[in-house]
Formats: structure tokens, sequence, C-alpha cells
């Protein structure tokens, strides 16, 4: 504790800012031990889910913020900007307060050059925000890139060929109910599947690899300077628990053709087991795309969930991208 509070010491920048974007007032942590660093903007998954970076992560990522300037923002809805997200909200608003923090940052450090970083959710505002403000980005890079067919594809299907037959039965009418059947068969369904992809292949986590360490991280947002108790507990808890309308539109959601449009450098990682936000077809999506722009780079033993070799590719990518 006292080395972390030594590092925040240190910095020349770690401080919290309060921001009005896409309407709402939000929180957010900003950390580089000096002021002339890149800026490397933050998107996590989820939806609602801030780890590993979140706001409580002041000092927790030395190695992170002695290379740039992190911007940590728990998406409005959880963490420290805990608010209920109900089925008037959609991707378009997540992607306004994006575009909203970018703005503000870049207004911050106008002489910095800016990147985002994006996981699975999150890369669906890398996205988006890297189309719609490219003058205000010099790059972005992601990990579990969001397309189309998200849990719903044949991959998922075939992961499960050498399951029990009634494991297989079981998925294969989950899969063709699919996302369009009344809201308690929809959740039942997906609970299901996640429980059985988790179970049965290396879809979320690649049981061949060491995790990310996530106890430390927890440890680390108990003992936030700036979290409250309460804020911990909307990591996990959070106003994301009752909404609908997000998760079928993340489900539904095709971006593939965006990725021909994207006039900043975009490098997309893959974990090798990924079928959730399918690996293949990011690697089939880019090819095709016509846009030298875009890359994809596959992590060998990691899932949608990176493992710790996943998160060591993701610093070594941000070293590459701020030379």
């Amino acid at each position: 504790m006292n080395k972390r509070k030594s590092y925040i010491k240190s910095c020349e920048v770690s401080e919290l800012l309060e921001l009005n974007l896409g309407g709402y007032k939000q929180k957010i942590l900003i950390e580089g031990k000096t002021k002339n660093l890149p800026v490397v903007i933050c998107l996590h998954g989820g939806p609602g889910s801030p780890v590993p970076f979140s706001v409580g992560c002041r000092g927790l990522f030395p190695e992170w913020t002695s290379k740039a300037i992190m911007v940590f923002w728990d998406q409005l809805g959880c963490g420290i900007n805990n608010y209920k997200i109900d089925d008037s909200f959609h991707i378009s608003n997540f992607v306004d307060m994006t575009c909203d923090l970018v703005t503000a940052i870049k207004e911050k450090f106008p002489q910095n050059k800016l990147f985002l970083f994006g996981v699975s959710w999150g890369s669906i505002l890398a996205l988006e925000s890297a189309l719609r403000i490219p003058d205000k980005i010099d790059g972005a890079f992601v990990y579990g890139q969001v397309l189309k067919n998200l849990f719903f594809n044949n991959e998922v299907e075939d992961a499960f060929s050498t399951s029990p037959e009634k494991v297989k039965k079981k998925v294969k009418a989950i899969l063709k109910t699919g996302t369009d059947c009344g809201d308690e068969v929809f959740e039942k369904n997906l609970r299901t599947l996640h429980k059985l992809l988790r179970k049965h292949t290396d879809a979320y986590n690649n049981r061949n690899a060491k995790p990310a360490p996530i106890g430390k991280i927890v440890k680390g947002l108990l003992t936030s300077p700036d979290y409250s108790f309460k804020d911990f507990k909307a990591v996990v808890k959070n106003g994301y628990q009752g909404n609908r309308s997000l998760l079928k539109e993340h489900l539904n959601t095709d971006l593939s053709p965006l990725l021909a449009q994207i006039k900043v450098k975009y490098l997309i990682l893959q974990g090798d087991t990924d079928i959730i936000a399918s690996t293949k077809t990011a690697l089939e999506v880019s090819r095709n795309c016509g846009n030298p722009k875009v890359a994809v780079k596959i992590v060998k033993n990691s899932g949608h969930m990176p493992s710790a070799a996943a998160m060591e590719e993701c610093f070594n990518t941000l070293c590459e991208f701020i030379k």
C-alpha cells in the first residue's frame, strides 16, 4: 500500500475529473508518470464490467502509466458511475459518451497523441468512435473485437461436437431459438449457454494458459483511494442488471462493414480459442475489407477473456503504438 501511495505521488498526472459525457456527469481517472506521454483511453467490456482498468485503479498499474497517460472510465451504469441503465439506452448513447470523453481529453492534452484501447464490448465503442472522430484519434487497438454473430454462430455449435448428447441438443436448441424470443426465455438461454461454454470449451478462458491476476486487481480496488465500498460492489452488481435492450442490440449487431471505412491505424488482438467474438470472423472480415489500416494479431492459448499472456500482449501493443 505504501509503495502504491509513493508511486501515485511521483506521477505528474494523477487526478479524478468530473465530465459531462452524453448528458451525464461522470467521474474519470487520468494517471501518467509524466504529462507529455501519449494518452490511452480504456474502454472496458461488459457492458458493465470495469475490470481490470477502472477508476479504482489509481497507482495499480505503474508499468502502463509509466508508458502512457491512462484514462480509466467506469462507463455509465457501473463502478463509481453507477446508474440504472434501463431499456431506453442503446449502443449509440455509449458511442456519444465515448466521443465526448475523447474530445474532453484531447482538449486537456492537445499536443499528446491519443489512442483507444477497447476490450470486447469496448471494442464496439472503439470502432464506432474511431470512425466518427478520426481527426482526434491517432489509432486504436482492441482485444476480442465484436463484429457480428456474437455467441450465435456455427463455431459455438461445433465446439460442443464431442460433448455429451444431452449437452449438444441443449446448445443446438438455444442457438436455433436465437434472440427473437421472450425476455425470460432469452435470459435463461443465455445464462445456460454461458455456463456450458465455460464448462465444456476454451471460449472464455483457455484452460492451458495462466489467467490474468484478477485477485490482485480486486484487492487493489478494495484499497483504492477513490472507491467507496459501494463503488466496489457496483463493479459487479450494477445498473445493467435489468437491461435487455443493450444486450440484444449487442448480440444482433453487424459492424463488419465499418472496418473498410476506418481511417486510423486499427489493430485487433484475438484469442485463438475465442468463438464468442469469433476470431475466424475477425480474420475473414479484416482480410476482405481492403483496408491497410486494419490488422489482426492472434494470441495463442487465450479465449474471449484475456489470459495473462494476452494482457502482456496488449501492453506490448501499447508500447508499439506509442513509438
